[in-house]
């Protein structure tokens, strides 16, 4: 009866009931780990449910992609995989501290560079509820379907996430559409997708994953109705695989008093 409880207090917009939209079934809570390289970062100085928490994408068994604002602090932040449920643990987690945080910069006023990477402290291990999720081999095309997911609010207004995994399919809309939707943020690093039935953008949370075809190709930044603003990833692999190839900082030496001198 609680677990009933928690589920419909996480429902926050839309209608409970999926909807079928020409064969393909539009859900609001995602099919138990069907998403299983989403990840759930959160600080342990904040709590599970703190402010500083937001979602990312495991891409191999180092490094999660997620928001260039999803406030990351190694040694702090926690990266949990294999989520799905907030509220209990299902026994297909793995907890992992985060070593190396790198934002993609400038970020300046818009989202053209809204992209940053984590290291994991220790390599995840593939279980069929982890597993990561490939790069872009090419970008959106106009009108393509994705499906968006992630523990952001349903409810328009309020910080507090889901507690369970939502999913959102999506429609990849045209670039002109996009710029009247986000007119002071829109430029080419950026692309839009619009809800497929009527109801306002519910997943928004940072680092919100999705996936076209199979293949990562965004990361939420914002949005706005029921249009999403999302990372064009297919134009950072080069910064990827940049990030992944560069030798981790050495880290600088501990200081020390230096013992006091002896005389004989």
């Amino acid at each position: 009866m609680m677990k009933l409880l928690l589920l419909a207090l996480a429902l926050g917009c839309a209608a409970a009931v999926p909807v079928e939209e020409n064969g393909a079934l539009l859900q609001e809570v995602c099919q138990p780990h069907s998403r299983p390289w989403q990840v759930y970062l959160w600080n342990t100085k904040g709590g599970w449910y703190g402010e500083e928490r937001c979602s990312g994408a495991l891409i191999n068994e180092w490094w999660v992609l997620t928001a260039w604002n999803c406030f990351v602090e190694p040694g702090h932040t926690m990266v949990s995989l294999g989520e799905h449920d907030l509220t209990v643990e299902e026994g297909t987690e793995q907890h992992i501290r985060v070593a190396r945080y790198v934002q993609h910069g400038p970020y300046a006023r818009g989202p053209s560079h809204s992209l940053a990477m984590v290291k994991l402290a220790e390599p995840a291990r593939f279980t069929q509820h982890i597993m990561p999720v490939a790069l872009p081999t090419r970008c959106t095309q106009l009108h393509e379907k994705c499906l968006v997911s992630g523990w952001g609010s349903t409810v328009p207004g309020q910080d507090e996430p889901n507690l369970i995994l939502k999913c959102e399919t999506q429609r990849v809309i045209d670039d002109k559409m996009c710029q009247i939707a986000f007119p002071l943020y829109w430029i080419e690093h950026a692309f839009c997708a619009k809800t497929i039935i009527s109801t306002d953008n519910c997943l928004s949370d940072q680092g919100s994953t999705v996936v076209c075809g199979g293949e990562l190709q965004g990361l939420f930044w914002s949005s706005s109705s029921d249009v999403g603003l999302y990372t064009r990833l297919c134009l950072y692999l080069d910064w990827i695989s940049d990030i992944m190839n560069t030798p981790d900082p050495t880290p600088e030496p501990a200081w020390t008093t230096p013992a006091a001198a002896t005389t004989w």
